[in-house]
């Protein structure tokens, strides 16, 4: 595992858009570059290095003013595209007083930011999401700072094997059952699918508490992943009412209960992470989008504790190897993708 070189012409989570108000900046590390995020008074967000072009005082430490973000320092103001609009201390303004921006785009609750080469930063690329747009479903959504490495993560997310041992009070399980399983992995393009069928199961604490299942349940796991996100289509329904039928799991099931979670990885440094999830859930009422969020994070949480042993562990033992197991095909498919793009060069950092 390479924890040095960061894909960058892909489009990476750079926050929600609902934390950005107007006249709001953000100061954030993304692929070892300072960057600040701000939206102008208008209501437009933008991206730019977080560095005045003259003494490299954070812009983040800065005010907007109307669409423009002003340095704290000297007062030097900023337009969206990085141009220095403004000197107080003069009339001319140089050409080189610019600072770098990045192609920023918000698209489903998210803002997407583009590292690369800007030229290349096409928004059709940008991951799809459309189930924060689903009045089927509700959603609650987090931002985890992990002091692990982005591919510890992506591993993590893409081997739900462990979530019996880990996460056995949410949404664990039976550890027999969970290692039973077969774990199937496919790989398409630039995708890695993997899935995980568990029929005739007794349900998880979270299931139970959200969906009130009376009896053992059709479980499945589908986890998609694309540089660099992933999308998981967990649930259950009653076993042998159609949880595997059709092209949705569990849509001809009864009391069917679906959580779909958004997993956004963006690699802060080498050793940091931004990891910016939400969960949704298709039962609405009596509480349970929020107790759902709730067991979720508290999931979560217990995931980040374990990425930074691993990285601490790993940090102290470099030399040490390290071996797969049959549960890792998943992950093993998805940094073999993640080498190919880097020989084809795809935005190496």
């Amino acid at each position: 595992m390479s924890q040095s070189t960061f894909l960058k012409n892909v489009w990476y989570a750079a926050g929600w858009s609902a934390d950005l108000v107007p006249g709001a900046r953000i100061a954030r590390t993304i692929l070892n570059r300072p960057v600040v995020l701000w939206r102008s008074e208008e209501g437009t967000a933008s991206a730019l290095e977080d560095r005045c072009v003259h003494r490299a005082m954070a812009l983040s430490a800065g005010v907007v003013t109307g669409s423009h973000l002003r340095c704290a320092y000297h007062g030097l103001e900023f337009a969206a595209d990085g141009r220095c609009v403004r000197i107080p201390a003069q009339d001319r303004i140089p050409e080189t007083a610019r600072v770098r921006h990045y192609p920023l785009v918000e698209r489903q609750a998210l803002m997407w930011i583009w590292m690369g080469d800007a030229e290349q930063a096409d928004p059709s690329l940008i991951p799809d999401y459309p189930i924060h747009e689903d009045a089927g479903y509700a959603w609650r959504g987090a931002h985890l700072q992990v002091n692990g490495n982005w591919q510890l993560l992506v591993d993590n997310l893409m081997d739900l094997s462990h979530l019996p041992y880990i996460h056995a009070r949410t949404i664990g399980g039976d550890p027999d059952l969970h290692f039973r399983t077969k774990t199937k992995s496919e790989k398409r393009g630039q995708t890695v699918r993997v899935t995980r069928l568990m029929p005739d199961s007794e349900p998880p604490p979270t299931y139970v508490d959200a969906a009130n299942f009376q009896g053992k349940v059709d479980r499945w796991q589908e986890v998609i992943f694309e540089p660099v996100f992933i999308r998981i289509h967990t649930g259950a329904c009653d076993a042998g009412t159609g949880a595997y039928d059709g092209p949705d799991y569990g849509a001809l099931g009864t009391t069917r209960f679906s959580m779909r979670g958004c997993h956004a990885i963006t690699p802060e440094t080498e050793t940091t992470t931004h990891y910016f999830w939400s969960m949704a859930t298709n039962i609405l009422d009596n509480g349970v989008p929020d107790e759902v969020f709730e067991q979720t994070a508290r999931t979560f949480r217990e995931d980040q504790e374990v990425l930074e042993l691993q990285q601490r562990r790993m940090l102290e033992c470099p030399d040490e190897p390290l071996i797969d197991i049959a549960s890792d095909v998943g992950g093993r498919h998805t940094r073999q993708l993640i080498a190919n793009l880097r020989r084809e060069n795809i935005g190496m950092g």
